[in-house]
């Protein structure tokens, strides 16, 4: 079987598979979808916890949007052209909710607000980690000090725009997540992050997912203030599946259990092999790209072989993490080195490093060869070069493909 996989915005890498072999081809899971249009307008005229948009806007003086910023397929922009028609945008400020990301390219700040840009780009801050001034709101129970952007704690209306999908470590994205680590500063989300060590911080996982407890602690620093979100759930081809909006938590919850239906996938059995893409916008940088490494574990035999199929386009995109990863050839002493001390990206190192215990990490991107293999990832220039390789080593092996590997779950029947 010939089977065409993207690899970064508009490319395709092509692969020959034995039909003996392929297991199957998973994406997140086939729903139906309405006019985009229509589901973003009914949720925000029936939202959950208030009478009506106009009543949460009522009175409101300084109103602050929280948005993702372009490494999320979030599609904010079609919310602010429904959100257009019953409000002046002009009236509020927005924040991009980078966490510890770099600010966005003009692309990205064209794909994120769409038409709206020109006019609301002078209204628009990007939240900065280091330089942006934060609040100190006190310490979370697991000793994080909140300390949260300035331009959202002393607002009176926060609206905030997020999607929600799996999250290799904090359960799921979205909720919460806008506020820490979205709009949070640097030493709040290292120690946050910190938290993602713990083998409870997984994917899907909510309840004792020490992460995701801390977001919520996050939360109950700004208790009182007045918030009003929109959350999506995407399909796997990024068109608008569900959009719950209304009270913050009561939202999530109710977007959580549309994301199950999309993106926990049923397979038959674990693979050999798993081939796993970080598709476009995800593939920005090898940082990002882990998550499609994490969430393909879940299909992958002890001893195998999991391929990590991703552009990289932007690079490493955090040097602290592949320093780490590099520190030996023997991933047992990367995690031990890991354990001693913690800064920001080394739980991305220890995810990483904890599947090159049992597992081959093989990867097909963009980046320097000789860097991947000291990162104890053995690279390939195309998909087709890595199947020919393990199917030379055992040729009765099986294997699966995770199309969106950076947001499919795959869970044995």
């Amino acid at each position: 079987m010939i089977v065409d996989i993207k690899y970064g915005k508009d490319e395709i890498q092509k692969t020959e598979i034995p039909d003996e072999n392929l297991i199957g081809i998973f994406y997140p899971k086939d729903v139906t979808c309405g006019s985009p249009d229509e589901v973003i307008n009914e949720s925000i005229d029936n939202p959950i916890g208030y009478d009506s948009l106009d009543e949460f806007l009522n009175g409101g003086e300084d109103i602050v949007f929280i948005v993702n910023d372009g490494t999320r397929p979030t599609p904010t922009a079609k919310v602010l052209d429904a959100l257009s028609k019953r409000m002046d945008l002009r009236k509020a400020r927005y924040i991009i909710a980078t966490g510890n990301h770099r600010d966005m390219t003009p692309e990205e700040y064209d794909f994120v607000f769409g038409k709206h840009y020109d006019e609301l780009k002078d209204r628009i801050i990007c939240h900065n980690a280091k330089e942006s001034e934060c609040v100190y709101l006190g310490n979370s129970k697991n000793g994080t000090p909140m300390e949260i952007n300035r331009v959202a704690v002393d607002s009176d209306r926060l609206v905030i725009i997020t999607s929600v999908e799996p999250h290799y470590f904090a359960g799921y994205t979205g909720g919460r997540k806008s506020f820490l680590p979205g709009v949070a500063s640097f030493r709040t989300i290292e120690a946050n992050h910190r938290l993602a060590m713990r083998p409870e911080a997984q994917a899907l996982a909510l309840d004792g997912n020490p992460v995701h407890e801390d977001m919520m602690d996050a939360l109950e620093q700004v208790k009182g203030k007045k918030i009003f979100s929109i959350q999506i759930v995407m399909d796997r081809h990024q068109s608008i599946y569900k959009c719950a909006s209304g009270d913050l938590n009561g939202a999530f919850k109710t977007a959580v259990g549309w994301a199950e239906e999309v993106f926990c996938v049923p397979i038959p059995e674990k693979a050999d092999m798993v081939i796993s893409v970080a598709p476009y916008p995800m593939d920005v940088d090898l940082y990002q790209s882990q998550k499609a490494l994490d969430n393909g574990k879940w299909a992958l035999k002890e001893g195998g072989k999991i391929v990590m199929v991703s552009k990289c386009r932007e690079g490493i995109g955090h040097e602290t993490f592949l320093q780490q990863l590099s520190s030996s050839k023997d991933p047992k002493i990367v995690l031990e080195n890991l354990n001693k001390e913690y800064k920001l990206g080394y739980h991305k190192a220890a995810k990483m490093a904890e599947i090159a215990t049992w597992a081959d990490i093989w990867a097909v991107t963009g980046l320097d060869k000789k860097l991947m293999s000291d990162a104890n990832m053995t690279p390939f220039d195309t998909v087709d070069d890595a199947v020919k390789e393990a199917l030379k080593e055992n040729k009765d092996a099986k294997i699966i493909i995770l199309m969106d590997g950076s947001v499919t779950i795959p869970m044995v029947n």
